[in-house]
């Protein structure tokens, strides 16, 4: 069995600023559960242009607000208690709430190697 608390994760390789937030991965492909699980907190009033090329993610809402936009154009509200499945590699914007973090629970699959970061400033949506 393992127990990981967010304390043992902090300050280690696995604590990741990804870009426009921080993400404390608590269990990752080294980890050989097949999923990754990540606290996530999108910084407040940030937008993320995203598409996860090479897994599925899941985000449970723990706290703050925010949208989550598909490639269609429908935007979707993020509140606690929302969770929100991207099942096929969508490209998706994630918006936090000016004035208060947006955090996430996080679950990929396959798993993360536990370090990657986004590359934001370009105009394709960023991938790992």
């Amino acid at each position: 069995m393992l127990v990981r608390s967010l304390a043992d994760v902090a300050g280690t390789k696995f604590d990741v600023d990804w870009g426009n937030g921080t993400s404390l991965r608590l269990l990752t492909a080294t980890d050989n559960t097949g999923f990754s699980v990540c606290y996530t907190v999108v910084r407040a009033g940030t937008t993320s242009h995203l598409q996860y090329r090479s897994h599925l993610e899941a985000c449970f809402c723990l706290s703050g607000a925010g949208t989550i936009e598909d490639s269609h154009g429908t935007v979707h509200r993020i509140v606690p208690g929302v969770l929100y499945a991207l099942e096929e590699n969508d490209r998706h914007h994630l918006r936090a709430d000016s004035g208060q973090d947006l955090v996430l629970l996080s679950v990929f699959a396959p798993a993360l190697e536990g370090t990657e970061r986004h590359l934001l400033d370009s105009l394709e949506a960023s991938s790992y």
